[in-house]
C-alpha cells in the first residue's frame, strides 16, 4: 500500500497494489495491521455504498460532529469521483483550505479524511458508485453540512450546476456552523 500525504499533511491517498493476470486483478483495500504500523490504527464500524446516476451529482460538504465524529476512507469502486475535503478545526494552520484527489475505479486510489474535515464528492462520470468506511456509526443528531459552493472556502468543482439534494442545496456557510472542531496538533 503506497500512503502519500496530501496539501492538508492530516488527509492521506492511499493506494492498494494491484495484482493482475489473465483474469483481471486482485486488491487489498485495507489491512488493519498494516495500516497500524503506518500510524492508522482505527476502529472501522461502518461501511456505506453510494451509487449516483448522473455525472455532475455532487454529495457533501457532510460531516459528524463530536462524540460521534467519524474518520473516512473513501474508495470510488465505477465510475470516476472528484473527492474533497476541506479542514474546519478552530485553530488549525490549514482551516478553511481544501484538498481534492480523483478517485477512478481504474486507479483505485483511496482518501483519508479525518475527523474535523468536510468532506464530499462530484460524480465525474455516470453510474458512479463510491465506497467509505467510518469509524463511527451514523447519527442523524450529529449530522452536519456546510454548503458546497460557499465561497470562503473556494473548492473548484469543475461544474457551476451540480445535482443537488435539498438538505445539501440549503446547507449553511462555514462561517454559521460554529464548528465543533479544534486543532490538536498534527495527527
Amino acid at each position: 500500500m503506497q500512503i502519500e500525504p496530501t496539501a492538508l499533511s492530516d488527509v492521506l491517498i492511499l493506494t492498494p497494489r494491484r495484482f493482475g493476470d489473465a483474469r483481471g486483478w486482485f486488491s487489498e483495500t485495507w489491512n488493519a495491521a498494516r495500516m497500524a504500523e503506518a500510524g492508522l490504527d482505527l476502529p472501522w464500524v461502518q461501511d456505506n455504498h453510494s451509487f449516483s446516476a448522473a455525472k455532475g451529482t455532487l454529495r457533501g460538504l457532510h460531516f459528524q460532529s463530536p462524540p460521534r465524529a467519524q474518520d473516512k476512507l473513501v474508495r470510488c469502486s465505477r465510475g470516476a469521483i472528484l473527492d474533497v475535503a476541506v479542514d474546519i478545526r478552530t485553530g488549525s494552520p490549514t482551516y478553511g483550505q481544501w484538498v481534492a484527489a480523483e478517485l477512478t475505479a481504474e486507479n483505485g486510489r483511496q482518501l483519508f479524511v479525518p475527523k474535523g474535515f468536510l468532506h464530499g464528492f462530484v460524480t465525474l462520470t455516470d453510474d458512479a458508485e463510491v465506497q467509505y468506511k467510518c469509524t463511527d456509526l451514523y447519527s442523524p443528531e450529529h449530522d452536519g453540512a456546510v454548503r458546497w459552493n460557499d465561497p470562503a472556502i473556494g473548492i473548484d468543482w469543475g461544474i457551476a450546476a451540480p445535482i443537488l439534494s435539498d438538505k445539501d442545496a440549503k446547507a449553511p456557510m462555514l462561517a454559521d456552523i460554529g464548528t465543533p472542531f479544534r486543532w490538536e496538533g498534527a495527527l
